[in-house]
């Protein structure tokens, strides 16, 4: 048995997929394709084909696997597809408190700092923990609209793919998109930061 040539070097995970690089997937679609894919590129098929085989079946596999995690995952789908239109690097920008935030990110950080000097003094810490616990509400809140800014820019990108960019601007929705996963990534970090000290 020869190995499979189902899964080539694309270097695409939509075109992996037969999909056009849109946000909006029918996910029912996405895991029949996957299903279909796995079974053809499954290393159990390959155990009587060469080493080169086999080891060609199983680096295959691996990358339907990794197409298949990032496009099934709304956020994911989002970096990638700005990955490969060479918006987003990994490492490429430091994260950076968005300028509204600043004054919320500062007052934060001091109850944060002030709830680990507490906890390393054992004082009581009832009323740190409590405005904590309220900061942590506050930026789930701006979480949760970000992720609904997401959701609107995206479907802005796939009508603009749709139109084939006639009166859009696809390049300006993109820097939008990084901007609001950059965004998302910090206010997930503090949230992250506040639970890991709530504990």
């Amino acid at each position: 048995m020869s190995a499979p040539s189902t899964v080539r070097e694309t270097g695409d995970h939509f075109l992996l997929f037969g999909l056009p690089r849109k946000l909006r997937i029918e996910m029912s679609a996405l895991e029949k394709k996957f299903l279909e894919l796995s079974w053809k590129l499954h290393p159990d098929k390959f155990v009587n084909a060469s080493p080169a085989e086999q080891e060609l079946s199983l680096k295959r596999s691996s990358e339907l696997n990794d197409a298949y995690r990032a496009l099934r995952d709304p956020v994911a789908r989002v970096e990638y597809l700005l990955e490969l239109e060479g918006m987003r690097k990994e490492g490429e920008h430091k994260q950076q408190a968005p300028p509204e935030l600043l004054e919320e990110v500062f007052e934060l950080n001091e109850s944060l700092d002030e709830l680990r000097e507490a906890k390393a003094s054992g004082d009581d810490l009832t009323s740190l923990k409590s405005r904590l616990e309220s900061a942590e509400k506050n930026f789930q809140g701006k979480l949760s609209e970000v992720d609904a800014k997401l959701q609107e820019t995206a479907r802005q990108w796939d009508a603009a793919i749709d139109a084939s960019a006639s009166g859009t601007d696809p390049k300006g929705i993109l820097v939008r998109l990084n901007e609001l996963l950059n965004r998302r990534s910090y206010i997930r970090n503090l949230v992250a930061n506040v639970q890991k000290e709530l504990l």
